[in-house]
């Protein structure tokens, strides 16, 4: 997102959540960091221990798999898509109210798409301005994992991303009103250490914590700080940022939602097909010397039988949430990408990784839809 212009607004931190009034978070940070399963498991947490609470699934496409992710754990989902909330705020109101009222959520959280900066002037700033006495601003909160931080730490480490993304992991945490470091579960308690003095060395004006959102590590602290502090509300604003405007312009966004099923009707190992999906795409980035910060599918056969797998480079293995656990004959199929990567490479890079995929497992594809557009794209 780009910010419209900075307003600068009170500094708040109080204790208690005014009874009239819903709350309303945004979580910001970079491709791959865990968004989506850091809200699942503070949802999961803060429906159980403090009140009703529904998420907003985000992104600049439409057919996201995060809302199909979302819906598998029981949670109170929305999708607000084809633009980041920022540019939506008529349509983000209307959701926060609808799960409200119709939904009874008390606490409501939304993500914006891992390139986003400046939804601490767009969203919360607007909302402080026309609609203070409906919601209170939790801390806007960003999120980093420790294989991107480490893009900025001492060691800058290389992970094959162009240098305007390293300054954008940069911008968003100067962004944050309280930066969350995800995957705790990777590393060993002195390699923790060495990265949160790292946060409070670089960011010394924002509060930092430590989550795994996989294994609900720090949820219960991390719910209990959300529910409890508002936004600083800080002056922050990417207007004319021409650095920001080249980071965006490296990136791609890809979306497509198919369908899959055996020619014969026979059922095959479903876990395979996505795993060797997911590896020819992989390499046909390798090939052309580009890069996916974040690669996502999610496929189900039905009857909560699903497969959901990530991919955060070329240099990484896939990740799986979970992985099917029977044989099937067909599966619905959602693939979001963001990759670096010009648009029309990407697409027939995307194409032909399917066709490989369908002609050693003979299947049949509906393809249902599919877009992909680079962030500087004429006409867009």
């Amino acid at each position: 997102c780009r910010g419209c212009g900075g307003r600068r607004g009170p500094n708040h931190d109080r204790r208690s959540i005014h009874v009239d009034k819903i709350r309303f978070m945004v979580v910001s940070g970079f491709l791959g960091a865990g968004k989506t399963t850091t809200m699942i498991a503070l949802a999961e947490y803060m429906d159980r221990n403090i009140g009703k609470t529904a998420i907003i699934a985000n992104d600049l496409g439409a057919n996201l798999v995060d809302t199909s992710l979302t819906q598998t754990s029981g949670c109170t989902v929305a999708e607000i898509g084809n633009d980041c909330i920022c540019y939506q705020m008529d349509n983000t109101v209307d959701q926060i109210r609808r799960l409200r009222d119709k939904e009874g959520a008390t606490f409501v959280m939304s993500d914006i798409p891992g390139c986003g900066v400046g939804a601490l002037d767009h969203v919360y700033h607007t909302l402080h301005d026309d609609n203070a006495d409906e919601f209170t601003l939790s801390p806007f909160m960003v999120m980093v994992d420790p294989e991107r931080l480490r893009m900025i730490m001492p060691e800058h480490a290389d992970i094959n991303l162009p240098e305007e993304l390293v300054y954008l992991l940069k911008l968003q945490l100067e962004e944050a009103d309280l930066i969350v470091l995800n995957k705790i579960d990777l590393l060993d308690e002195p390699t923790i250490e060495r990265y949160m003095g790292f946060l409070h060395e670089a960011c010394p004006d924002i509060p930092a914590m430590k989550i795994s959102a996989k294994d609900k590590t720090g949820i219960p602290e991390l719910a209990e700080y959300l529910t409890t502090h508002e936004t600083a509300l800080k002056n922050f604003s990417v207007r004319n940022n021409q650095e920001f405007a080249d980071a965006e312009a490296k990136l791609t966004w890809y979306n497509r939602r198919l369908y899959l099923k055996t020619n014969d009707g026979g059922k095959i190992d479903c876990n395979a097909v996505v795993d060797d999906l997911i590896e020819s795409i992989r390499m046909g980035l390798i090939e052309k010397k580009r890069n996916v910060p974040h690669l996502k599918t999610f496929a189900t056969s039905g009857n909560g039988d699903f497969n959901k797998a990530s991919l955060i480079g070329v240099d990484y293995d896939t990740e799986y949430a979970q992985e099917f656990l029977r044989d099937h004959k067909n599966m619905r199929m959602i693939i979001n990408a963001r990759a670096v990567c010009e648009s029309r490479p990407l697409a027939r890079l995307m194409d032909d990784a399917l066709d490989e995929v369908c002609d050693k497992y003979d299947l049949d594809c509906q393809v249902f839809f599919t877009e992909c557009f680079g962030m500087a794209d004429e006409g867009r």
